[in-house]
């Protein structure tokens, strides 16, 4: 029986993996591409992602816009032509990647789409929440036997089933994001109670796939456990595209990195509270509070409870001795400035 850690999809275990997410948010730009590439580099992430489109492999002139946002594309077709880059431009662009210490990852449309990956080399297919139910590209990626990171954007937990069910029958170690396919996601759609329900069903790491457009809800999942985290970048929020709405800005970017980072040590360093507190055990005599006098006392008086109080610091007599002081006597006048001490006392 599988119960997979991220180590066996070639991630590391202990943290939380975050993949900038860059779409098309290049525009067909591959200058622009590569521009992303060392942006997601320099805020820190572990990985860049890309998806894959080939036009003539994936999509028909009869596909409908979702959104027509694009006026200078007569069709979805065009649209997606206008993304394509050539294999050797995504060879480029992996080699780009890698060399900024980035993991390289691109979502396959097509079988050929694959095919061109597979050649440049990939540790995981990232799999699109639509093409689960694609089983030509889904049985080709199968095949390779490379671990699969699943988005579940579309999936109900029948279709999950399934997908896994193929999936579990390879032995091919597998991850899984929850995702929503709501553009961009308000918060009642983040699904983030649903992470340990699918890490418990299918014995597998989890994560999100967040479009939401803020860093809220990746910094939120990786305090509930996630093991990675996925976010569509822009390089500002006024730029054109279809995801733009739902990304995060670069800056925005390396703020969710290093809050992940600092919410995962957080929670590999599991402490109890007194071991907590044993951190701190000076600061108890420095915010503390010891036995003092209410207002300056001559010598020979007899103290009672109405003339003590505690002040700061706590390095002096604690209040749970005060019935060994009351009735006691000072050996000369005590200034309310100073903290009583045992030797001021008859």
């Amino acid at each position: 029986m599988h119960n997979y850690k991220p180590s066996d999809l070639g991630l590391p275990d202990g943290s939380c993996y975050i993949i900038g997410e860059v779409a098309q948010a290049h525009d067909g730009s591959l200058g622009l591409a590569h521009a992303y590439i060392d942006a997601i580099a320099d805020a820190g992430a572990n990985a860049v992602k890309f998806q894959t489109h080939i036009a003539k492999a994936e999509s028909t002139l009869e596909e409908p816009w979702r959104i027509k946002f694009s006026p200078q594309d007569e069709s979805r077709y065009d649209y997606w032509k206008r993304m394509e880059f050539t294999a050797e431009q995504w060879a480029e662009l992996a080699k780009h990647s890698r060399g900024r210490g980035l993991d390289f990852l691109s979502s396959p449309f097509s079988v050929e789409a694959a095919m061109i990956l597979e050649k440049i080399g990939v540790k995981q297919w990232k799999i699109g929440s639509g093409e689960i139910y694609n089983p030509v590209l889904l049985e080709y990626l199968l095949d390779t036997k490379i671990p699969l990171l699943l988005s579940s954007g579309m999936s109900s937990i029948s279709d999950l089933d399934n997908v896994i069910n193929q999936v579990v029958k390879k032995s091919i170690p597998f991850g899984i994001f929850q995702c929503s396919s709501s553009y961009p996601t308000p918060p009642e759609l983040w699904g983030l109670e649903i992470l340990s329900g699918l890490r418990e069903r299918y014995r597998c790491p989890v994560g999100l796939s967040d479009h939401s457009g803020y860093i809220y809800a990746g910094l939120a999942a990786t305090a509930l456990g996630a093991d990675f985290i996925e976010a569509h970048v822009t390089f500002d929020k006024r730029m054109f595209g279809p995801d733009v709405s739902s990304s995060v800005t670069i800056s925005e970017l390396k703020q969710l990195v290093n809050g992940s980072k600092a919410i995962r040590t957080s929670l590999n360093n599991k402490k109890d509270k007194d071991l907590l507190v044993s951190s701190t055990k000076g600061l108890k005599k420095t915010f503390g509070r010891s036995l003092a006098l209410v207002s300056d006392l001559p010598p020979g008086a007899k103290l009672s409870k109405k003339d003590l109080t505690l002040k700061k610091p706590g390095t002096g007599i604690v209040y749970g001795d005060i019935n060994k002081v009351i009735g006691r006597s000072l050996k000369a006048g005590k200034n309310a400035n100073k903290l009583l001490t045992w030797d001021d006392l008859e």
